[in-house]
Formats: C-alpha cells, sequence, structure tokens
C-alpha cells in the first residue's frame, strides 16, 4: 500500500463540542466506544486524547464524560443557546437529577393528572 488514509479534524467547522485536559486524559478511548454519534476518533499517537473528527454532530449528551473514570479529562463546550444543562428536581427527596446522568431516576408510574 503506497498511500496512507488520514482523518483529520475540519478546521472551517467553528463549533467547539468537547475538549480534552491533556494532564488527565490518558488516552484509554472509552470514550470514543460510548459516543452515540462517532463525534470522536482514536488518535493514531498512543496515549493522546481522541481527535474530535465531527464536533457539528455532537449531541452534547454527556455520555463521553460520564464514562470517562478521569474526572476533569473531559469537558463540554455547549454553545451559548444550550448553555444550561437540563436539570431537575424530586419534590418529595430534594435529590437532583439530570439528562443522560449514569444513574436515572426510576420511571414515574403515577397516572397522568385530570
Amino acid at each position: 500500500m503506497e498511500h496512507k488514509a488520514m482523518m483529520l479534524p475540519n478546521p472551517p467547522t467553528p463549533n467547539r463540542a468537547i475538549a480534552f485536559d491533556e494532564r488527565f486524559c490518558t488516552g484509554c478511548n472509552l470514550c470514543v466506544e460510548i459516543c452515540r454519534s462517532d463525534v470522536l476518533m482514536p488518535n493514531p499517537q498512543p496515549k493522546q486524547p481522541p481527535i474530535v473528527l465531527y464536533p457539528d454532530e455532537c449531541w452534547y449528551c454527556g455520555c463521553c464524560v460520564e464514562e470517562c473514570h478521569h474526572p476533569g479529562a473531559i469537558t463540554l463546550l455547549h454553545p451559548l443557546n444550550q448553555s444550561l444543562p437540563v436539570i431537575w428536581q424530586d419534590v418529595e427527596t430534594g435529590e437532583v437529577y439530570r439528562l443522560g446522568m449514569r444513574t436515572p431516576p426510576p420511571p414515574n408510574t403515577r397516572p397522568p393528572a385530570g
């Protein structure tokens, strides 16, 4: 094989969906495996953060952050119009929940009001 194919991020794309902190990221690629929209690709260099190949395809679900075993290695860079996380609080217990969390609340089994 004479020619090599390479994956490179799209530089004209203004969106930065995910940022990696190289001090904490070990290049384990757990985030690459769990990404639902295949935004990330493994870095060809060992022990380097993954490449954010398709930042505009990111759903900002947070599963990459939740799957990462190294706190602070991945940060989601929400667009301004999505900068507030979707959270809700259980009135009875006071527990706070958010979309994409590792241990979601039990499903609501109560019938609709009215």
